[in-house]
């Protein structure tokens, strides 16, 4: 896919909000803060990219979605309105969307990496969970989950029950891999790196844009290609932005420029 990027103008990246986490009325300040940020950002934003794990826990009902995240809902159909391109991947934690984006925002939902060309530039993107070498038990417990034979049997549970339940797997999804997801373990042994390398042996990109680490990381990758991982706004309120010519690494603070 290619996105026209006209001069000024800029792409931003971000993911792992956790909206829902670790509860609603600190939820609820992270998300004035992502939507202050997306205010700011919308001046040049060409197109947005939120990258996975938007929600710390997210079901699409037929005719239910979770409580909550008006701000967040309002903001995106706003800059959607407004012009601005939004593209969004699903996580580990938000993966059961099922048409609302699409229908109700107008906004692109992918479940595995896509690739872009934009300004000329290649980029891989996804949220990164599932890839690389090792983690067989989450990589089987996903194809469980999105088998659509499950997605239907959990969604015959009544809303307030299933979506309790699900709150309660999420915390403790986290509370067991948190430490892990969080720890750098060297250049080499980066399983997204390890991922990002093998597909460089068959075709080129010149960045590799990844969430689900929670640890904002800047890599080289051979001469020409880097790995970036946009860490999450649990900690860091990390992003990464494309101005045409290179992909930078940020971190938002109310009142400084972005």
């Amino acid at each position: 896919m290619n996105i026209h990027l006209p001069p000024g103008k800029r792409v931003y990246f971000a993911s792992d909000f956790h909206l829902g986490a670790p509860d609603m009325a600190r939820s609820r300040q992270r998300e004035k803060l992502i939507v202050q940020w997306l205010d700011e950002a919308s001046k040049d934003a060409q197109h947005i990219f939120l990258v996975g794990d938007i929600f710390d826990f997210w079901f699409e009902y037929k005719h239910v979605i979770p409580k909550g995240y008006t701000r967040l809902l309002g903001k995106l159909a706003e800059l959607r309105d407004n012009g601005i391109g939004i593209t969004v991947f699903i996580g580990n934690h938000d993966m059961w969307m099922d048409g609302y984006f699409e229908e109700e925002l107008e906004i692109p939902v992918y479940f595995e990496p896509q690739q872009y060309v934009i300004g000329g530039k290649k980029f891989y993107i996804g949220h990164g969970d599932g890839l690389g070498p090792g983690d067989h038990g989450y990589k089987f417990l996903k194809k469980i989950f999105r088998n659509p034979v499950c997605r239907f049997l959990f969604s015959c549970i009544p809303p307030n029950w299933g979506i309790s339940m699900a709150n309660f797997w999420s915390r403790k999804s986290r509370a067991a891999t948190g430490e892990k997801l969080e720890t750098f373990l060297g250049e080499n042994e980066e399983w997204l790196a390890i991922y990002s390398r093998e597909i460089l042996r068959k075709e080129h990109f010149d960045y590799f844009i990844y969430g689900h680490r929670h640890l904002p990381l800047d890599l080289k990758l051979g001469d020409a290609s880097r790995y970036i991982n946009l860490g999450d706004w649990l900690n860091y309120h990390s992003y990464a932005v494309f101005d045409g010519q290179t992909t930078e690494l940020k971190y938002y603070k109310t009142g400084t420029p972005i």
